[in-house]
């Protein structure tokens, strides 16, 4: 899940839409406009997405405030995997490795033994932080911080194929960006309500044509032809829009 912030009028800042991706299928189960990012927004997202009967088990996130306390009170059972990209290139821009050599030994020597390692990376964290003597209190921080967020930077590990990063739905994102360019902001909430649901209607509708790997057989189908059930009938709302009815997709291994 992610968050794009958008410009309405009548709001000094810009708001967030909060969306979603299921991983395996592609599709948006569900996105919303929210003042704010914060728990109770997060609290009322995971809400409408239980709603929605969607079996939430592992939620990849950029590291944000209040949405692990909100995933535990609508989905106890379901884990959160901050995303280690943006973990990274936090450490990375603390460390300021791009434009001082000081760090950058170490650095490669927690990305390469630790955050690359699918293997066991808890006990490599372990081993570079019995060394820590060795180092001043920036890393000694550095370190102390992953092993307290321990769980949360590795709960990928626990589901096979589990991804550790947020790529697909910042994909999603950069389709999401150059359609705002056009705009300049919203009228309004509902406005911008309106035109986001619309835009999620379309990306859950076109179908892929650039998938690979193992997701290549996506081609050729809307995502949303893997979620919508055998036997819906289309929205004649929809159909008077002209958008074409999607059938069930039913993949076969």
């Amino acid at each position: 899940m992610d968050g794009k912030y958008v410009a309405v009028k009548g709001f000094d800042r810009k708001i967030p839409f909060v969306f979603g991706i299921d991983y395996l299928t592609h599709d948006i189960p569900f996105g919303a406009l929210y003042i704010s990012e914060d728990e109770v927004s997060f609290s009322r997202f995971f809400a409408q997405l239980k709603d929605l009967g969607y079996d939430l088990r592992m939620v990849i996130a950029d590291d944000r405030k209040g949405i692990q306390k909100a995933l535990r009170k609508v989905f106890p059972h379901a884990r959160l995997q901050l995303c280690l990209n943006h973990y990274l290139e936090n450490i990375r821009g603390a460390l300021r490795i791009r434009t001082e050599e000081k760090y950058r030994d170490f650095f490669c020597d927690l990305k390469g033994e630790v955050f690359d390692n699918r293997e066991d990376p808890q006990e490599a964290l372990r081993r570079l932080s019995t060394a820590s003597s060795c180092y001043n209190r920036v890393i000694k921080n550095i370190l102390g911080s992953i092993q307290y967020r321990e769980e949360v930077l590795f709960n990928y590990l626990l589901v096979p194929g589990c991804p550790n990063n947020t790529n697909l739905i910042e994909l999603y994102n950069s389709h999401l960006n150059g359609r705002l360019k056009t705009i300049k902001g919203f009228q309004g909430f509902v406005s911008a309500e309106v035109w986001l649901n619309a835009w999620i209607i379309r990306r859950r509708t076109k179908s892929f044509t650039d998938c690979e790997g193992k997701f290549k057989y996506l081609n050729g189908h809307p995502s949303l032809a893997l979620s919508i059930k055998k036997q819906a009938l289309w929205p004649d709302s929809l159909a008077k829009l002209g958008v074409p009815p999607v059938q069930f997709f039913e993949k076969i291994d």
